[in-house]
């Protein structure tokens, strides 16, 4: 059972749909990524992913480094990794929550370290953990709930270093076709696009 906070919302998001959230659908030449947005607990990061949308400044952009068994990386305009910049033309700063998490699916800021947050965001697709980190996790006292999770993939050695703000709710086998596409060096060798980021 998941513990209910006073707005009835679960503790862990992630983990349960809530229609009251923002969604938006990222139209690529592979197919529709559809992810729910968690304002209340990275409102800063969630602005800026949708104010950046609304502009189109993500139309036309290329995932420039994908790899399977990890995550997709996209969102710089330059498409060279080095690119990119927030709303507010600056850095801004990391917002971490005990209620997320580099689940398989999160939706995840890239940065350079801390507090370098821009506009380049990752899509968690590994699918699998070994044990042993699972038991790292029951250790370091990770919730049931979300170890549970973790079992189904994730990145846990990304939590509280990158600011998770969403996560696909549909489109998963699309995440995962990205990241098998053949590269080199992590750079697809034919691009794969983002046409366009529909808001709902």
């Amino acid at each position: 059972m998941l513990c209910k906070n006073k707005g009835g919302i679960t503790m862990f998001p992630q983990l349960q749909e809530n229609p009251e959230n923002p969604k938006v659908t990222m139209q690529t030449n592979y197919g529709e990524i559809t992810i729910e947005l968690f304002p209340e607990l990275a409102p800063k990061t969630v602005e800026n992913f949708l104010k950046l949308s609304e502009k189109g400044y993500y139309e036309g952009v290329i995932f420039h480094r994908v790899i399977k068994d990890f995550m997709i990386q996209g969102g710089d305009p330059s498409g060279t990794g080095m690119g990119g910049q927030s709303i507010w033309n600056k850095s801004f700063e990391d917002e971490f929550s005990n209620q997320l998490f580099n689940l398989r699916g999160a939706l995840s800021m890239a940065n350079a370290g801390p507090n370098t947050n821009g506009s380049q965001f990752f899509i968690v697709q590994n699918e699998s953990l070994p044990n042993q980190m699972v038991e790292q996790m029951i250790q370091a006292g990770y919730p049931n709930e979300i170890v549970e999770e973790y079992k189904k993939g994730g990145t846990p050695w990304l939590d509280h270093h990158h600011t998770v703000f969403g996560q696909v709710r549909l489109g998963l086998n699309i995440v995962d076709e990205i990241a098998s596409a053949e590269s080199i060096q992590d750079k697809p060798v034919k691009d794969i696009v983002i046409n366009k980021i529909i808001i709902s």
